[in-house]
């Protein structure tokens, strides 16, 4: 049966990134099999033609923060509860879709006065985010005071989607969330999308944005996307490269995101790497394998325990290597064909970068192996028959 989905996003989107890929993914999938969703989020963003956004009333001034916790969107997010209902009232949900803790808090108002059921779909934990972009101290009066509406929140919802099993661990042993209310639906990728650089289109794509970024076809590409910024490791990442460079080795380091960008341009030049790093910035999701194609391997270096790491299913499936920290969500995405160094190290992962640049061969058959993992474990289809039947649960309670 189709059903009427209000989805709420806390959050500038669309931006290109992170959890708004997972948003636009699940909507494309839900739509795909015939469910009707309209979107509600922030004034800014990238509208996108297939997709029923609503946005909330601009504030008078522009936020200084694209990404992560800031002031103003105290201010925004009482806007975006305002819009919410409204839209609530006029679009007769069947059931409230919230993304992040702010997402879920607006969502368990609306559901009270629209009475209909509301799935949490998170993505990290709100107090480790806050301390993670040093918006609040770890163990101050402010992170118990996080900690106790994180606490809260993840109690209001009749269903809870997590991006890992460590989130899901987090919720039942840390906030006695019951493990009935808890579904693991890890992010998923478009392997028909995310294809290997064999296909001739994407290479001659490839050989085309190469020859615009003035890389030489001797050098060996190294390639990373996503957000730049401490915990995400882009510092270590940065330090991992000249070492690697210190040692002689003819490669390049395509950096792909957003923000910060001049402070690690710099950092790139203190490091005496900067000809060897390429900051393009953000650019456009329908891009993006493109520029991953650039790359013989791929780097994540994120730092957070926490939070999931969409991107890397998008190097599995383009069969791209990829060394990362070795944290429980790396498992749980690369499983055995991870190339993992200790958390933090940057002479380990400068290691392992070089220990795949020195074997070619072995390079090779871990991408393959990663692709195949990529098609049989997460595929975005699979994911929408499980957001189905949460839907399905979650409704038919409500009713008896």
């Amino acid at each position: 049966m189709p059903y009427r989905v209000l989805m709420i996003a806390p959050t500038s989107f669309f931006l290109d990134y992170g959890c708004h890929v997972r948003i636009l993914e699940e909507t494309r999938v839900l739509q795909k099999f015939g469910h009707r969703v309209k979107i509600v989020t922030y004034p800014l963003g990238r509208n996108l033609p297939e997709l029923d956004i609503e946005r909330a009333l601009p504030i008078p001034f522009r936020p200084r923060h694209e990404v992560g916790p800031a002031r103003s969107k105290l201010l925004l997010d009482v806007l975006l509860t305002l819009k919410t209902l409204q839209v609530a009232l006029r679009f007769r949900p069947d059931v409230i879709h919230a993304h992040l803790h702010e997402g879920a808090l607006i969502g368990a108002a609306i559901q009270r006065l629209v009475r209909v059921p509301l799935v949490f779909d998170m993505q990290g934990s709100l107090t480790s985010e806050l301390v993670d972009h040093r918006f609040i101290a770890p163990n101050g009066l402010l992170f118990r005071l996080a900690y106790w509406m994180e606490a809260r929140i993840v109690q209001m919802p009749q269903m809870i989607l997590t991006s890992s099993r460590n989130a899901a661990h987090l919720l039942v042993n840390e906030f006695r969330v019951p493990p009935a209310k808890i579904i693991v639906l890890s992010d998923c990728v478009d392997a028909d999308t995310f294809v290997p650089v064999e296909s001739p289109d994407l290479a001659e794509r490839v050989e085309v944005l190469r020859a615009r970024l003035g890389i030489p076809l001797s050098r060996r590409v190294i390639v990373y996307i996503g957000l730049l910024d401490e915990y995400r490791g882009t510092s270590v990442m940065l330090r991992a490269a000249a070492h690697v460079l210190a040692r002689g080795t003819d490669a390049h380091f395509v950096i792909i995101g957003f923000p910060n960008i001049e402070r690690y341009r710099t950092l790139a030049r203190d490091l005496g790497i900067a000809e060897r790093v390429t900051f393009p910035g953000r650019i456009p999701y329908e891009d993006v394998p493109v520029w991953l194609s650039l790359g013989e391997l791929a780097l994540e270096p994120k730092m957070s325990a926490t939070e999931a790491a969409g991107k890397v299913l998008n190097y599995m499936a383009l069969g791209l290597p990829v060394v990362a920290f070795d944290i429980p969500v790396m498992r749980e995405y690369l499983g055995e064909y991870g190339v993992y160094a200790p958390l933090g190290d940057a002479h380990a992962f400068a290691a392992q970068i070089q220990a795949l640049l020195d074997d070619s061969a072995r390079a090779r058959e871990i991408g393959e192996a990663l692709r195949r993992r990529a098609q049989q474990l997460f595929s975005w289809e699979r994911a929408g028959h499980e957001i189905e039947r949460v839907y399905d649960q979650v409704i038919k309670s409500l009713m008896i």
